[in-house]
């Protein structure tokens, strides 16, 4: 008997089925059956759950002999399932690595309720992913497990069969089935789960809902929206049947309120002609299962009583209002947002006019993120060397709380930003202050970099367009044309910049002034960090940093960390960092030991933090090869991003440490003690030697004293590679009191 069957219906899928059945097969938990149901399908979809059944023995294809719907082929489906626990899934949506094995365990956590609840994430076809927005229901705070009456909030979550596991004995003892007809999920979820006399929450995003741009079932226009109302009279007869979930009878009402209105106000689910007896049938409906005295705050009695009085004209009234309104309020933002552009336009053009100020900084870095990088290591030093100078940092408000108190900070876009790009005399920046900016005379342009050009970049891009996309090359080069200064960390850095950068500026190979903490930083800071990000004590942290895919919208997540983690076994956390580029976490797991640090704003905190770096192609290997501590490489797409991306180097000659090329073969580098072995040790080493000889300490203020101080000659002398001290990681067991200052938020990004 298998610990799950998941039943998969499919019918015009087949698009999308493949996946959906591999994302079964492929979780790291393989006590399953998977029983794919072909509800007649006119399309392949039949075809492909025999090819899959014929090459693993966990598949049960079931094909009905005529299309019955969703609910009935769940039917079918149920009736051949033998595991413990029932879970649905759609045939275009799909599980998330490590989902079956987190299920497992908290079945086993709470011991073996009748109903799991997990969570969702929408995923739409651009790439963007949305979870649930109801996702605190799920909290797993309190006991468990428990019945509806202790988390009635259970029913603010979208009432659908997919998002929970059910026990099959369970499902049985009550008799439940799915109805025929759309919106079949309503009548069973409401009865399930006031039956059920254990339920227990999961908060992990376990299924990926696929938001389809076309040929998804309810956004198809037909009068079997209709259906809904056949739902609703099941439930409130479950609820007559079942005097004693009486209580529940105004939450179900208020639900299918919102639900009729959901389904009216949707402009692709009902034909034109059939709307005004839609919310007629809706009317009945309401009076037919009206709960008398039933409190409703003023908005929501608004919309009852469209409903209960079937005011369709009045609808089409308030709709047009609120359209009309919006129309009204868009247009007088986009008078407002021009005028108020024509105004900072003007107001730049009388700045330009104006003499430049000798005594003023201005500073960025990537995407107007916070106080950081290479930017925020020479800001620090101006205001230590140069006290006569006034800095300033351009940086969104959410990002201000970064910047240091002694130093202004300044809304990207306001007057105040305009002023400080047409006066201040030097402007500092690790990629771009944008096409609007005018260098004047007397200005000083200082260009930082953002790390060592691992993947190819600047003209090097023209025959890449999947890495160029949209860059305009000439603009680039106009922007290369007011540089002055241009930051180098080592030779190979230098020799790539001058050639995909061509311009009058002068290189300073100074090293990279970000990587300045990585030689200053002592044992007591680094472990008041680890204690900041909840690493325990003895543990080896690893900071998993991947860069970023120019052909992919999303993060690449080849790895399933939530097994890799359990494989390794406790004495291993894993701090997860997605590439800026994205606004997505690199795993949708809650391991305790899987921290995500995406959001951190130092990268050189994280650094100092972990015991070993995980990444693939990013340039931080180069910043993190300082530290003189184990790096791995994963290289599971290295041909692929070498064919989209393109390399400067053949990092399987040149890695810095061990190369992983699956999953199962990091797991035996970690588990082996391999990571951090000799052979480890020798490459780390040349590596080093390659990219880090000068990366001392002291590259900031070597550029201060050049550029704002104007000493060419008489630099701080570079400490050779061998007398150089790398901060430390903290003994096993060193811990700092709770009492302990948090870590210094000195942010930065990586390449």
């Amino acid at each position: 008997m298998p610990r799950f069957s998941v039943i998969v219906p499919a019918y015009k899928v087949q698009a999308y089925l493949r996946e959906a059945l591999h994302s079964v097969l492929r979780q790291s938990f393989a006590d399953l059956e998977l029983i794919a149901v072909d509800d007649c399908s006119p399309d392949g979809s039949g075809e492909l759950i025999d090819e899959l059944a014929a090459a693993d023995p966990r598949v049960r294809p079931v094909h009905l002999p005529e299309n019955v719907g969703l609910g009935r082929a769940r039917n079918a489906g149920i009736e051949h399932a033998t595991g413990d626990y029932l879970i649905f899934l759609d045939g275009d949506d799909t599980l998330t690595p490590g989902a079956l094995q987190a299920t497992a365990d908290r079945l086993k956590e709470t011991g073996s309720p009748d109903v799991l609840v997990y969570d969702y994430a929408r995923t739409y076809w651009t790439g963007r992913e949305v979870r649930n927005m109801q996702a605190a229901q799920l909290a797993e705070d309190g006991p468990a497990p428990f019945r509806l009456a202790g988390r009635p909030g259970l029913l603010k979550l979208l009432m659908v069969v997919w998002n929970k596991a059910y026990s099959r004995e369970f499902i049985e003892r009550q008799g439940f089935r799915f109805p025929p007809g759309y919106y079949e999920d309503t009548p069973w979820t409401y009865p399930v789960l006031m039956a059920a006399e254990t339920i227990a929450t999961l908060d992990r995003v376990c299924v990926h809902y696929r938001q389809r741009r076309q040929g998804n079932i309810l956004g198809t226009t037909s009068r079997k929206h209709f259906d809904i109302f056949d739902q609703y009279d099941r439930v409130f007869a479950h609820l007559d049947a079942r005097p004693e979930f009486a209580e529940w009878r105004p939450v179900v009402f208020r639900r299918m309120v919102d639900h009729y209105l959901t389904v009216f106000a949707r402009p692709d689910r009902l034909p034109r002609r059939s709307r005004p007896a839609f919310l007629r049938r809706a009317r009945a409906q309401y009076r037919r299962h009206r709960v008398p005295g039933l409190r409703l705050d003023p908005r929501t009695r608004v919309r009852h009583c469209l409903v209960r009085f079937a005011a369709h004209r009045t609808y089409r009234t308030l709709r047009l209002a609120k359209a009309a309104r919006l129309r009204l309020g868009a247009a007088a933002g986009a008078v407002r947002r021009g005028a108020r552009a024509a105004l900072l336009r003007l107001h730049y053009r009388v700045q330009l006019c104006l003499p430049v100020r000798d005594d003023r900084a201005v500073f960025a870095a990537y995407r107007g993120h916070g106080h950081g990088g290479n930017p925020g290591a020479v800001e620090e030093k101006v205001r230590e060397l140069a006290p006569h100078l006034r800095t300033a940092w351009l940086a969104g408000p959410a990002h201000h709380h970064t910047v240091p108190t002694a130093t202004r900070r300044i809304t990207p876009g306001s007057a105040a930003y305009w002023t400080a790009l047409a006066r201040s005399k030097y402007l500092v920046h690790d990629s771009g202050f944008g096409h609007r900016l005018v260098k004047r005379r007397g200005q000083v342009r200082v260009q930082t970099q953002r790390g060592t050009p691992l993947a190819l970049t600047g003209l090097d891009l023209q025959d890449r367009p999947a890495a160029a996309r949209t860059t305009d090359f000439g603009a680039l080069l106009d922007d290369v044309d007011t540089w002055d200064y241009v930051l180098s960390g080592n030779r190979h850095s230098t020799l790539v910049w001058e050639r995909v950068h061509p311009g009058s500026y002068t290189t300073l190979e100074y090293g990279r002034p970000a990587n300045d903490r990585l030689l200053q930083a002592g044992s007591r800071e680094v472990a008041r960090l680890r204690d900041g990000l909840g690493i325990p004590p003895g543990n080896v942290a690893i900071l998993y940093a991947p860069t970023s895919r120019d052909h992919r919208r999303a993060p690449h997540r080849p790895l399933d960390l939530d097994r890799v983690l359990r494989v390794l076994g406790p004495r291993f956390t894993v701090l997860t960092r997605a590439h800026p580029v994205y606004d997505q976490p690199l795993s949708s797991g809650e391991h305790a030991r899987l921290v995500d640090v995406s959001d951190h704003p130092s990268v050189e905190s994280l650094c100092l933090a972990s015991d070993a770096l995980l990444t693939d192609y990013s340039s931080l290997m180069c910043d993190y090869a300082n530290l003189d501590r184990p790096i791995v490489l994963y290289a599971d797409d290295l041909d692929v991003y070498e064919a989209t991306r393109g390399t400067y180097l053949d990092l399987r000659s040149c890695a810095p440490g061990a190369v992983a090329q699956d999953e199962d073969e990091l797991i035996d580098i970690f588990a082996t003690g391999h990571w951090r072995g000799s052979r480890s040790a020798q490459l780390r080493a040349a590596f080093r030697a390659r990219f880090c000889g000068l990366d001392d300490g002291r590259a900031a203020e070597r550029v201060v004293r050049h550029v704002f101080l104007g000493q060419s000659t008489g630099l701080p002398p570079m400490v050779p590679l061998a007398d150089r001290r790398p901060a430390p990681v903290p003994p096993p067991g060193e811990h700092l009191p709770e009492q302990s200052q948090g870590p210094s938020l000195l942010p930065t990004y990586d390449n």
